[in-house]
Formats: structure tokens, sequence, C-alpha cells
């Protein structure tokens, strides 16, 4: 079974949209362990559907090294963002572990990703599943 890492933070409504279109498509195929920054974001993430959660930094550090796919907005590998909710040792944690990253193109900090076109959360969460995870299943 494919063990996927939901990141998110703030309060968590990035994550929960990437949650209920996984369960939607692939139902109990997937683990799926709601990782929030915060308490109130692996709150909602498990109302979405998510299997297991766990909130801040150690959880983030630990359950990373031991999932398939680790997924949420750009900035869960940035240090610092997500409104300062990213520590260092988070971003680096999540971009060192050998999971496969997916992640959003969404992001309040002051980064652009240049080449990636914008479209509405929805329409991304999509791509996320079409292009990110539906391979790795197939």
């Amino acid at each position: 079974m494919l063990r996927i890492c939901v990141i998110d933070g703030q309060g968590g409504g990035i994550g929960s949209a990437i949650i209920r279109r996984i369960k939607d498509l692939f139902a109990e195929k997937v683990e799926i362990i709601a990782l929030g920054t915060n308490a109130v974001a692996t709150a909602q993430m498990l109302k979405a559907g998510a299997n297991r959660g766990a909130s801040g930094e150690n959880a983030i550090v630990r359950s990373v090294q031991h999932c398939d796919v680790a997924t949420g907005p750009l900035g869960i590998v940035m240090a610092h963002a997500l409104m300062g909710e990213v520590t260092p040792a988070m971003a680096e944690a999540i971009s060192g572990c050998a999971a496969r990253k997916v992640l959003l193109p969404l992001s309040q900090d002051n980064v652009e990703v240049v080449g990636v076109h914008k479209a509405p959360l929805p329409h991304l969460v999509d791509e996320l599943i079409e292009s990110g995870l539906k391979t790795l299943l197939n």
C-alpha cells in the first residue's frame, strides 16, 4: 500500500483539498498521513479523511522518513515558509527524504516559480493526482 504524507500548515485547507481528492479516487488503496505544522491544520486534514495525523516539527521530521510520497504546497520545502510555520528542520527533512515529492506551485512567500501556469487550487490538485500519484499506483 502506498503511504502518502500530506503536509500543510496554517488552516490546513490545501492539505484537506488534496486528501479529499485522493480519497475520492483511490479510497483504501493508499494510506494518507496528515502532517500539520500545527494542530488546526492536522485536525482539518483528519476531517478530510486522512488515516492518521500528527502535528509539529518532530512529527514531520520523523514521519516523512517512512513515506513513499510527500505532498503539499511548495513552501513545505522552504525554511520559514507558510508565515514562518515551516522550520529549517522540517524543510530539510522533507526535501531530503527518499520519498517522491509532488508539490503544488502555491506560495504566499516571496517566491515565484517561472514556467508554471497559474490555476485554481482544484485544478492544481487534479494535476497533482494525474501527473504525480496515478503513475505510482498503476
